[in-house]
């Protein structure tokens, strides 16, 4: 015996129903929720290990610069464009991931004395700098 379907059962079976559907969105929204998260983390941690890694590049600048003059300059922008000679540094680099100059204490408290202290600070407060971690 052959069963014949009406329109009405035919149609359900060719579609997903509203709340099927609803709840695919609502899955798919919440994956990505949570994959944003995710990705938004490992990029500031990227930005921060950039700072650390440039903070020592810095560093590593103004020690050349003392080499040559017998001091450590009064502030980075001095690295590129020093008094005489070649620049030891791109401006460019003078700025921090975030778009923010990098913070120079000469006297290096963080580091011993032994070289200057130089630092970036991320929007959550972290400090990115050139001394040892802890």
């Amino acid at each position: 015996m052959v069963r014949v379907l009406t329109h009405r059962e035919d149609r359900r079976r060719q579609a997903f129903t509203l709340l099927e559907v609803l709840i695919v969105v609502a899955i798919i929204v919440i994956l990505v929720g949570l994959g944003g998260t995710y990705a938004f983390r490992s990029f500031e941690d990227a930005k921060k290990n950039a700072a650390r890694i440039t903070a020592s590049d810095l560093g590593a600048a103004a020690q050349r610069y003392q080499l040559q003059f017998g001091s450590l300059p009064d502030q980075l922008a001095v690295l590129a464009q020093p008094p005489e000679g070649s620049p030891f540094i791109e401006a460019r680099i003078l700025t921090d991931p975030w778009g923010n100059a990098f913070r120079y204490d000469p006297s290096g408290p963080r580091n011993g004395g032994l070289k200057p202290d130089i630092w970036a600070v991320a929007p959550d407060g972290i400090e990115c700098g050139n001394w040892p971690a802890r």
